[in-house]
C-alpha cells in the first residue's frame, strides 16, 4: 500500500481493529483460551466478546480482538502500531527504531525499539513447507571486523575466526522463498541439521560452496559444489547467487540501517528481512504480517 491508500484505509483505531479482527478470525470470531465457536458480543464495549464455555464460577471469559496478539496490553493506538508494521514492510533495507521513534512520536526510544522487536517476532514463520526444486545452501558471517577497532578493543579470534561474528546459515529455493537461522558453530552436524530440516529430499538440485561442512550431503540430495576459491561462480545452473542476494540485503541493512546488531537480537532481524523477501510478490503482504502478529 502507498500512504495514501494506508491513511484511506486506517482513519482511525476501530477501523484497525476491524482489520485486525477481519484478518485473525476471516471465518468468524472463536474464543482463543478454547476454541469455542459460540461467543457473544460485550454488550458496551466494541471488539469484546464473551465465551461461557471456559468461563470460571459460571461468569463469561471475556476477550478482545487484541488478546494473544503483539497488541496485547499495549498502551499505544493501533494505528500507531500499524503505521509501525507499514514502515517496517515499506523498507526494503529495513526502519531503525530511532526514526519510528522520531515519527511515531513515542515517549523514548526504549518504546520504538520494543515495538519494532515485537513485530518481527510477529513476523518470524514458524510453519514453513520444505524447499523443492533448485535450492541453493550457503553461511555468512554477519558482525564487524576486528581489525576495524580500536587498538584497545581488540580481541583474539579461536582458530582463525573473527571474534564478534555471528553465524547465519539459509537456503533459498530459485525464484521462491528463503529461510535462514542463526546458528552457534560451523561443525558438519549443524549444517547438516539445517539442511535436513528445510531442504526436502525430492530436490532437483542442492548447490552449495565448497565448505566441507556440505561434504556428506552428496548421498542423500543430488548435491553441487560451485569452487569460490578457484574463482568459479556460475557452472550451468550450480551457482549460489540467489542466496548471496538474500544475504547482501541483510548486511546492506545492519550497515546503513540498524549499524549494529546483537547477538540475542541478530534472529529477529533475520526475521524480518525473511519475511520481507519471502512476500515481495504477495499484493497483501500487510494482510499476511497482521495475520502474523
Amino acid at each position: 500500500m502507498t500512504i495514501g491508500q494506508w491513511e484511506a484505509a486506517f482513519p482511525d483505531d476501530d477501523a484497525c481493529r476491524a482489520y485486525l479482527s477481519a484478518n485473525r478470525w476471516p471465518t468468524g470470531v472463536f474464543c482463543p483460551r478454547c476454541g469455542n465457536t459460540e461467543v457473544s458480543e460485550h454488550g458496551t464495549r466494541a471488539f469484546n466478546w464473551q465465551c461461557y464455555e471456559c468461563g470460571q464460577n459460571g461468569a463469561a471469559y471475556r476477550f478482545s480482538v487484541l488478546v494473544g496478539t503483539i497488541f496485547e496490553n499495549t498502551k499505544y493506538p493501533m494505528r500507531a502500531w500499524f503505521r509501525v508494521i507499514h514502515m517496517m514492510l515499506t523498507s526494503k533495507k529495513g526502519v531503525s527504531a530511532l526514526e519510528v521513534h522520531r515519527m511515531i512520536g513515542t515517549g523514548s526510544y526504549r518504546t520504538a525499539w520494543s515495538m519494532c522487536h515485537r513485530i518481527r517476532a510477529g513476523l518470524a514463520d514458524k510453519n514453513f513447507r520444505k524447499l523443492i526444486g533448485i535450492v541453493e545452501v550457503d553461511e555468512t558471517y554477519i558482525g564487524g571486523k576486528n581489525k576495524n577497532r580500536h587498538w584497545d578493543k581488540k580481541t583474539a579470534g579461536v582458530g582463525g575466526t573473527e571474534p564478534d561474528k555471528f553465524i547465519v546459515i539459509g537456503a533459498a529455493q530459485r525464484k521462491g522463498n528463503v529461510v535462514a537461522r542463526v546458528i552457534e558453530n560451523t561443525k558438519t552436524e549443524t549444517f547438516e541439521q539445517f539442511v535436513r530440516e528445510v531442504v526436502s529430499t525430492d530436490v532437483s538440485l542442492l548447490n552449495t560452496d565448497e565448505h566441507s561442512a556440505y561434504r556428506r550431503l552428496s548421498p542423500e540430495y543430488p548435491h553441487h559444489a560451485v569452487r569460490h576459491q578457484a574463482k568459479n561462480y556460475v557452472v550451468g545452473a550450480i551457482h549460489t547467487n540467489t542466496i548471496e542476494g538474500f544475504w547482501s540485503l541483510i548486511k546492506r541493512g545492519v550497515v546503513g540501517t540498524y549499524h549494529k546488531v546483537s547477538r540475542k537480537y541478530l534472529p529477529l532481524y533475520v526475521a524480518e528481512f525473511q519475511f520481507r523477501y519471502n512476500n515481495r510478490d504477495n499484493a497483501d503482504i500487510f494482510g499476511e504480517a497482521i495475520r502474523g502478529c
